[in-house]
């Protein structure tokens, strides 16, 4: 296997894990909680993380952490569970998947990157597979639900862009620079959570067993995943790695909750899949952009594969 292979299973193992987050948090977490799901969710991983690694951002990097936290995490987490909260899964999901043509625009608007036609086309592709895997007929439409996710993925999206418009500094890992920004959104969103839903409430043993998943295995190891991914894959492999949660949560609600899987939902994975996988074939190469900081990363100079082709596209979570 190359590398740019295994790295993009690696990255790959991201939203697949996310794409249990709808199935936990309607199954075992308290109804109508958005923001202490996100607090819960964020700021214990980022805590521990910090543990792990003793390290704190420096310089420019303590502004620059905490705008990555606030559009990765802070501001990402609870538009994404209230759009959990008050849409059915498929529409939430389909709502998500435009993240990659948000990624399009961004990133032609910041750094100055043109879209191909094979991103565009392969962006809506993946769109339409998901609609086909998870919107049903009748499906609710609740327009706070919808603004909260279309919001969610253009949060997600701009962190994307400005994660590899930035990378990281040198001699900082990547498990650092995740625990830097899991604990700035989390502290973003603590004082919201106390603000706007109150107290917590009184919590089962299934309420914690469902928050320690999100927080350690749905979180702390899944956004290491995804960010080291960033760094190493264009910006349009990793984006188009998205549909895989959808997917996911499809596939869950199959085997757990006994939905049924017509035609038309496996004809949609296989257009889904079919799309992320052209994702990432052949990305096209552009010019090496330097961070604003004049420097690249210590694997940059390396001469590792951090593919800093900033080829457009767009996520979620």
């Amino acid at each position: 296997m190359s590398r740019k292979a295994a790295v993009t299973a690696l990255t790959a193992l991201a939203p697949i894990s996310w794409g249990s987050t709808y199935f936990v948090t309607t199954e075992f977490l308290p109804p109508d909680r958005p923001l202490l799901t996100g607090l819960l969710r964020a700021l214990p991983a980022g805590l521990l993380l910090l543990a792990i690694t003793r390290r704190l951002p420096q310089g420019a990097w303590w502004w620059k952490s905490a705008v990555l936290g606030a559009l990765n995490i802070g501001a990402f987490f609870p538009l994404l569970f209230l759009a959990a909260y008050r849409l059915p899964g498929g529409v939430a999901a389909v709502v998500g998947s435009v993240g990659p043509l948000f990624v399009v625009g961004l990133a032609a608007l910041f750094l100055g990157e043109k879209p191909t036609v094979k991103t565009l086309l392969t962006a809506v592709a993946a769109a339409f597979g998901v609609s086909l895997v998870v919107l049903k007929a009748g499906a609710a439409f609740d327009l706070i639900g919808v603004l909260a996710g279309l919001l969610s993925s253009l949060s997600m999206s701009a962190g994307i862009v400005f994660t590899k418009r930035w990378g990281r500094p040198e001699g900082v890992g990547a498990l650092a620079l995740t625990g830097w920004q899991l604990t700035a959104g989390g502290l973003v969103i603590a004082p919201l959570a106390f603000l706007i839903e109150g107290a917590p409430p009184a919590l089962t043993g299934t309420n914690l067993a469902g928050y320690a998943y999100l927080a350690f295995g749905n979180t702390a190891i899944s956004y290491f995943l995804w960010f080291r991914g960033i760094e190493r894959l264009s910006a349009s492999s990793a984006t188009l790695l998205g549909p895989l949660s959808p997917i996911t949560a499809a596939v869950i609600g199959w085997v757990a909750l006994g939905q049924a899987l017509g035609a038309v939902q496996v004809l949609g994975m296989v257009i889904a899949f079919g799309a992320t996988l052209a994702g990432q074939l052949n990305p096209r190469t552009a010019k090496k952009t330097a961070p604003e900081d004049g420097s690249f990363s210590t694997a940059e100079r390396n001469g590792q594969e951090v593919s800093m082709d900033l080829e457009v596209s767009g996520v979620r979570r």
